[in-house]
């Protein structure tokens, strides 16, 4: 019984210590942020190239999605309101579910596991090939260097991501309702338009920001944690990846729970 006991606090004093660890890594990650203009500019060439990994070359599959849940979203309104004469809450839906919801979440999902597993794979591999240590042993701090500028381009590729995902949705939509209820697309738009609302595209850009630095801080956590065995890189990948998508889903609750009370 002691021995479960004392197996039991250590683990608490363990998780206790992780959770300190991780809040003070975020804070010091929050302050290089604020001061990454005074960087040299090797740190905006690593940030340029995370926003080419992270957003340019994620498009093609982030379009397909945009316009598959568009379109889906549009002919299941269709289908189940113009029955009842309320195809106009088609739109609604539109807004209500792509755009203030899936466009952040299928953007955050598509980020985590293209970019959140690669960022944790090579912090981690660097961790293991000692090229941390030997950026410390020249004065560079890792945090700066490696962990800020890949912060700053996965949120800023988020953001971008989850706009272009948002247009194609509503271009998604169009099409695929054109092929069984044909509709001009300046009547599509203006339909469209008349129900979506400043604040619903606010919620959507937060949210983006949002996930995008959950997604990089947490990769970044983990892949620095690794100590010196390559077999811990995956498993350090698998749980940046558990860890970002349930925190990303807790904090999506928690910003709809905010807009709901405000709006």
């Amino acid at each position: 019984m002691n021995h479960i006991l004392e197996m039991t606090g250590k683990k608490i004093y363990l998780n206790w210590t992780g959770i300190k660890e991780f809040f003070s890594f975020t804070f010091e990650v929050l302050s290089g942020i604020f001061s990454f203009g005074k960087r040299t500019q090797i740190g905006f060439s690593v940030v340029v190239k995370q926003v080419f990994f992270t957003g340019y070359q994620a498009l093609g599959l982030i379009g397909f999605l945009a316009i598959a849940v568009g379109g889906l979203i549009i002919l299941q309104g269709n289908l189940l309101l113009a029955a009842f004469g309320q195809s106009r809450w088609a739109y609604m839906l539109l807004v209500s579910v792509v755009i203030r919801e899936l466009s952040s979440i299928f953007t955050a999902l598509i980020v985590v596991a293209r970019s959140g597993t690669s960022i944790c794979t090579e912090l981690g591999n660097m961790v293991v090939n000692n090229e941390i240590d030997l950026l410390k042993s020249y004065g560079i701090s890792p945090i700066d260097y490696l962990v800020v500028s890949r912060t700053i381009g996965v949120v800023v590729a988020m953001f971008t991501l989850a706009i272009f995902f948002n247009i194609i949705s509503v271009f998604g939509g169009w099409f695929f309702t054109t092929l069984f209820y044909p509709i001009y697309f300046g009547d599509f738009i203006n339909n469209f338009v008349n129900e979506v609302m400043i604040q619903d595209i606010l919620v959507s850009v937060v949210k983006s920001v949002v996930f995008g630095f959950i997604i990089a801080l947490i990769s970044c956590y983990n892949g620095l944690k690794v100590a010196r065995a390559t077999t811990e890189v995956p498993q350090r990948t698998i749980k940046a990846v558990v860890n970002s998508i349930m925190l990303i889903v807790m904090v999506n609750i928690l910003i709809t729970y905010i807009y709901s009370l405000l709006f």
